[in-house]
């Protein structure tokens, strides 16, 4: 794509002078951003696919849920009990670099080939580059991308050069697909233009995409404001619901709880705690709303008080809304996944969403209106554990929360199978 206007000239000017990736870096890579497999034989024996050496295994149950760790190399293996005796896989990284006054973020994608008992053949491709100016602004350079005749979105065609790439018709769904490539592990030497240094950023994420974070550091202020005051879950909960959507709603209660050097320990249930606050008409410039003492107490007084307003209304609204909830999330009716121990299904009407929110005492009744929002409910034996709210636009879990809003045993259980199941929600969010 030629460049249209002088920011995109320039970018393509700055692009042919910069660096190569160092060896050093990509040998980071193929250290730590590779899961390698070790391979398990119905005996225990365990090769590593890294470095070749094998070990004996403990069951095979344990071995391969929680993995093993090879006593030569000290890669974290994930065990797979196969006669297979050949392996590849491909993974991205991440480089954060700076060039020509312009924030880069760089992604390669490693790739490797092995056979039990012979050291893997590796092979490297930068396939993405991110530029980002001071004031936010930014562009994409980036290889073809193989889109006839395949259902991945990174199908790179490696020959092709990396060049400016128009983000927003790259398909019929004018879906920016840059955005969901994996930023995978991120090389911990990263170079910054020094208006990214002055926002008080420390080489952490929060969670988010670099380009993500760095756009709204360099074009907003009050996200410096939050990191400098030590507010760094509060930027996650934020950017989680949506930046641009969510600050306006918080920030003035924001500004109340640093003036009064009050710690939200708790970012979710605080910013929920808000949301209630502003439902019944309570001053959100007032300390004596915003930075309770108790925070568990005060929000779950507030549920109570809400279930009770909610339950007045709820026989009339509930009518309208179901056909409106329906409509809006009938695609995704049906999705049920499972571990074998743990069940997770879409929440198929307000109706169950209300009593998913009176059964488990916490605040999810009034999720339904969330146009970005899919809700879920996560069971043992059909019994209720904790309930999931999912962002459709980012494809992440926000939340999962068990009775009166606490985390189980089974948390990162719940989190990892529904993260791990996102494509179905996807290819039926693409339908």
């Amino acid at each position: 794509m030629k460049p249209k206007n002088k920011f995109q000239q320039q970018i393509v000017e700055a692009s042919k002078t910069l660096p190569s990736i160092t060896k050093e870096q990509i040998q980071w890579g193929y250290d730590n951003a590779i899961s390698y497999v070790g391979q398990r034989t119905k005996k225990g024996k365990i090769t590593c696919c890294k470095c070749s050496h094998s070990l004996q295994g403990m069951g095979e149950l344990i071995n391969t849920l929680l993995g093993c760790e090879c006593p030569n190399c000290k890669s974290k293996l994930i065990v797979k009990t196969s006669q297979k005796r050949s392996f590849n896989d491909s993974y991205y990284m991440t480089v954060i670099d700076a060039h020509k006054g312009y924030q880069v973020v760089r992604t390669i994608m490693l790739s490797y080939t092995t056979k039990t008992s012979k050291l893997p053949e590796y092979t490297h491709s930068e396939v993405m580059q991110r530029w980002i100016a001071p004031n936010g602004k930014h562009c994409t350079f980036a290889r073809l991308r193989q889109t006839m005749g395949t259902c991945y979105y990174d199908a790179w065609i490696f020959h092709t050069p990396l060049e400016l790439r128009d983000e927003n018709r790259n398909n019929k769904f004018c879906i920016n697909v840059y955005d969901r490539i994996n930023t995978g592990e991120i090389y911990p030497r990263q170079k910054l233009i020094p208006e990214l240094k002055r926002t008080g950023y420390k080489n952490r994420f929060y969670r988010q995409k670099p380009l993500d974070l760095f756009r709204i550091l360099l074009t907003d202020s009050r996200a410096e404001t939050l990191i400098k005051a030590g507010y760094t879950k509060l930027i996650q909960r934020i950017m989680d619901s949506g930046w641009t959507l969510s600050i306006d709603n918080y920030w003035q209660s924001i500004r109340i709880c640093i003036r009064n050097g009050y710690k939200i320990k708790d970012t979710i249930m605080w910013c929920d705690y808000v949301d209630m606050l502003r439902f019944f008409g309570k001053d959100l410039h007032n300390a004596k709303y915003v930075c309770p003492k108790d925070l568990k107490a005060e929000h779950d007084r507030y549920v109570i008080k809400k279930a009770k307003a909610n339950a007045r209304l709820e026989v009339e609204k509930q009518l309208e809304k179901e056909e409106e909830y329906r409509q809006a999330k009938e695609k995704f009716f049906g999705l049920m996944f499972s571990d074998g121990i743990i069940s997770v299904r879409v929440l198929e009407s307000v109706a169950e969403i209300i009593a998913e929110g009176k059964a488990m005492k916490h605040c999810v009744a009034s999720y339904h209106s969330k146009a970005d929002s899919l809700i879920l409910t996560a069971c043992i034996d059909g019994k209720k554990i904790e309930t999931i709210e999912l962002s459709l636009s980012q494809l992440r879990v926000i939340q999962s929360r068990g009775k009166c809003n606490k985390c189980t045993e089974y948390h990162s259980q719940i989190i990892n199978l529904v993260e791990s199941n996102i494509s179905q929600i996807q290819e039926r969010l693409a339908a």
